[in-house]
C-alpha cells in the first residue's frame, strides 16, 4: 500500500480513538522517513528527562560534575506524591549522580530529575544542547509544574473534570489556560526534532559517544513498557525508549533496532480529548500506528 493511503487510514484510526497526534519514524540507516503532523509543536512531559540526562552527562564528561557525588533528596510531605520513586520515600536519602540519572529515566522520577535541574537549571540544558548541535526542543521549566496540575486540586471523583478541561481549553495556535500545556510557556518539541535527537545519540553526531552511549543504555533499561514496547518488542528486537504522561498527553520515543542490523527511530506524540486519565485502548492504538509506519517504511 502507498504511504500516503497508510497514513490517511492512521489518521482516521487515531481520530477514532479520541487522539490527535504527531508521529515520525525514520530509518536510521538510510534517513527515509514517513510521518503524520511531525512538526507540530507538543509539551514533553517527562520527556524532557532525555535532553536533561544528555547535559547532565556532558557535564560529568567535562569534569564540571562528578557522577559519584551524592545529592541529598529529602521528603515534601506537603507535595503530591507523584511519580514512583523518591517522591514516595519518607525519610531523607543521598542518591549519586549517576543513579538520580537512572531513576529519572528508566523509571522515570520526577523527584530525581528535579534533583538534577537543580544542578543544571533549564537555560544551562538549552545551552549544551545547542553546544552539542541538538536543535528544536525548548526547555524552559524544571519538574515541579509536572506535579502542579488541576488534577492535584480535584478530589478523585472529581479527577475527570481536570482531564475535561485539559481536552477542551486548548487554543488554535496550540496555547492553554493549564500553563503545562501551552506550547509557550512548557517544555516543548516536535516529533521531527526528538527523532533528530534519537539520531543524535544512536549515531555519530556532535554528542560525544560516551555521552550517548550511556543515554542509550539508560532508555533501554525504561520500565515503563504499556505503550509503544508491545508493538516493538520481539526476541528479534530492542526497544529503547522514555515515555511522557501529563493529563490528556502520552508520549513516547525510541528507538527499534532490529538483529539485521536496521534501526529506526520513533517518535509519537498524542493528546487525547477523552476525559480519563486511564486509556489502555487508547495507549494500543498509539503502538499500532507507530508499528504500522514503522512496517511501511521498513518493506520500502
Amino acid at each position: 500500500m502507498r504511504p500516503e493511503r497508510v497514513v490517511a487510514e492512521l489518521r482516521r484510526e487515531l481520530a477514532d480513538a479520541g487522539l490527535d497526534g504527531s508521529f515520525l519514524v525514520r530509518d536510521l540507516r538510510t534517513g527515509q522517513e514517513i510521518a503524520i503532523e511531525p512538526d507540530v509543536e507538543w509539551p514533553m512531559a517527562s520527556l524532557v528527562k532525555v535532553p536533561l540526562a544528555v547535559a547532565t552527562l556532558e557535564r560529568v564528561r567535562r569534569g564540571e560534575l562528578d557522577g559519584a557525588t551524592r545529592v541529598e533528596v529529602r521528603p515534601a510531605p506537603d507535595a503530591p506524591p507523584g511519580s514512583p520513586g523518591l517522591s514516595w520515600f519518607r525519610h531523607p536519602v543521598e542518591v549519586a549522580v549517576d543513579d538520580l540519572l537512572y531513576l529519572g529515566v528508566a523509571i522515570s522520577d520526577s523527584r530525581a530529575a528535579g534533583a538534577l535541574f537543580a544542578l543544571t537549571p533549564p537555560p544551562r540544558v538549552n545551552a549544551l544542547l545547542r553546544e552539542l548541535g541538538v536543535r528544536g526542543l525548548a526547555v524552559r521549566h524544571d519538574l515541579d509544574p509536572l506535579t502542579d496540575t488541576p488534577v492535584e486540586r480535584f478530589e478523585p471523583a472529581e479527577v475527570h473534570l481536570a482531564h475535561s478541561l485539559a481536552a477542551t481549553a486548548g487554543t488554535p495556535g496550540r496555547g492553554h489556560p493549564v500553563a503545562q500545556l501551552d506550547v509557550t510557556r512548557a517544555n516543548a518539541g516536535s516529533a521531527r526534532a526528538f527523532a533528530d535527537l534519537l539520531q543524535a545519540l544512536w549515531r555519530p553526531s556532535g554528542v560525544p559517544e560516551e555521552v550517548a552511549a550511556r543515554v542509550r543504555e539508560l532508555m533501554s533499561l525504561n520500565v515503563l513498557r504499556q505503550r509503544l514496547a508491545p508493538d516493538f518488542t520481539s526476541d528479534a528486537t530492542r526497544w529503547s525508549s522514555k515515555t511522557g504522561t501529563l493529563l490528556t498527553l502520552r508520549h513516547e520515543v525510541g528507538v527499534v533496532e532490529h538483529d539485521d542490523g536496521q534501526a529506526f527511530a520513533v517518535a509519537a506524540l498524542t493528546g487525547s480529548t477523552v476525559p480519563a486519565a486511564a486509556q489502555p485502548g487508547a495507549e494500543a492504538v498509539m503502538g499500532r500506528v507507530a508499528r504500522r509506519l514503522r512496517d511501511c517504511l521498513r518493506l520500502r
